[in-house]
């Protein structure tokens, strides 16, 4: 798919792997749309758009609300006359076992990781298909959508939900031409251990939690590189974005537990 001319929606695009990626396309001659939370970040954002020349908008948007994602298209549409490449990329955290987990915690990450996703589409694909010109959708999900880790389990719901849905969507869409990537990455230099300063007030917890973030095995990588291989699975119409070698081997036993499973089942 080529990148310049073209328009392209970033959440979560105040920070981390967002921003990245609004500079990325920035790069490439794509006009962006920014949506986030953090007014501030935003602003840094745009800041490095206009570096490199580039042409973008900002628009205060939280994923979780339904009718705030709908603002956002119709902002888009707006400014820019059409949307080609839709980045589904916000996202939280909170860390600590399942028997902990509060109900709370269940509806910010949920409502953030895969509502934000559900909302994209709802919002975005029916006048991408209208459109009738090429485009493609990001699902920023991570290798905790493929490989289970303790201290997770509510993000790992979210972002296992997120890898099904992106698997399915890549089938549907190929009639209309429009392609579909899940980003999965392992470590990297974002600010997501720090969620907690954009929980709402109303779903925050009535004591904080106690639990420390999971320690990522492997190496930590520059959002920018994540960037570049998420751009690069766009030209290329790849599924799948696996960012680590070292996510080989949880994979493979993954699938070892799986084939001994269907092997044993007798």
């Amino acid at each position: 798919m080529e990148l310049t001319g073209r328009v392209a929606v970033v959440t979560g695009g105040g920070s981390g792997i967002g921003r990245a990626l609004a500079e990325a396309l920035a790069r490439e001659g794509t006009r962006v749309v920014v949506a986030d939370v953090d007014e501030r970040g935003m602003a840094a954002t745009l800041e490095a758009v206009a570096v490199h020349g580039g042409e973008a908008l900002a628009v205060v948007t939280d994923v979780s609300d339904r009718d705030q994602v709908r603002a956002l298209a119709e902002r888009a549409w707006e400014r820019f006359g059409a949307v080609h490449i839709l980045c589904n990329n916000a996202g939280v955290a909170v860390w600590g076992g399942l028997e902990s987990a509060t109900h709370r915690d269940w509806q910010w990450v949920l409502g953030v990781n895969l509502w934000g996703v559900i909302h994209g589409l709802e919002a975005f694909l029916p006048r991408m298909i209208a459109q009738r010109q090429p485009g493609h959708i990001v699902n920023t999900a991570s290798m905790a959508g493929l490989v289970a880790t303790p201290g997770l389990g509510v993000y790992n719901t979210s972002k296992y939900a997120v890898v099904g849905l992106s698997e399915t969507l890549a089938k549907d869409l190929r009639p209309y031409g429009i392609g579909v990537s899940v980003l999965c990455p392992m470590g990297v230099a974002t600010r997501i251990n720090a969620s907690e300063r954009n929980r709402p007030e109303r779903l925050r917890n009535d004591a904080p939690g106690s639990a420390t973030p999971v320690q990522l095995m492997g190496r930590t990588l520059a959002p920018a590189a994540v960037a570049a291989m998420t751009l690069a699975a766009i030209r290329e119409n790849r599924l799948y974005v696996l960012t680590h070698e070292e996510g080989l081997d949880p994979l493979r036993r993954r699938w070892e537990r799986l084939e001994r499973a269907i092997r044993e089942r007798t």
